[in-house]
């Protein structure tokens, strides 16, 4: 499912007009965005767990060449399924 098509099943879901749902959609990725540049996390109960996760620097390979590089640390995105959302996609 891509963007256009997310936008028109919440619109239809919702009962909205699907300027409403791509204003809802903008609204929900840029707050996420915020939040978890912050380093705060966003739990939504049932659903799932948004977050940051700390990567510490390491020493790495380059498969091209062989040689060692340094992989300096990092911050990435995190999302974890909650229990109704593995329960639905397993069918239970």
């Amino acid at each position: 499912m891509n963007k256009a098509e997310l936008i028109t099943a919440i619109a239809e879901k919702a009962e909205i007009s699907k300027k409403d749902a791509e204003l809802s959609l903008k609204a929900f990725v840029d707050v996420t965005t915020e939040a978890l540049t912050k380093d705060e996390k966003i739990q939504l109960v049932g659903f799932g767990t948004f977050e940051v996760s700390a990567r510490t620097a390491r020493t790495g390979r380059n498969p091209k060449t062989g040689e060692s590089m340094e992989i300096p640390a990092s911050k990435a995105p995190k999302f974890k399924a909650g229990k109704a959302l593995k329960d639905a996609v397993n069918g239970r």
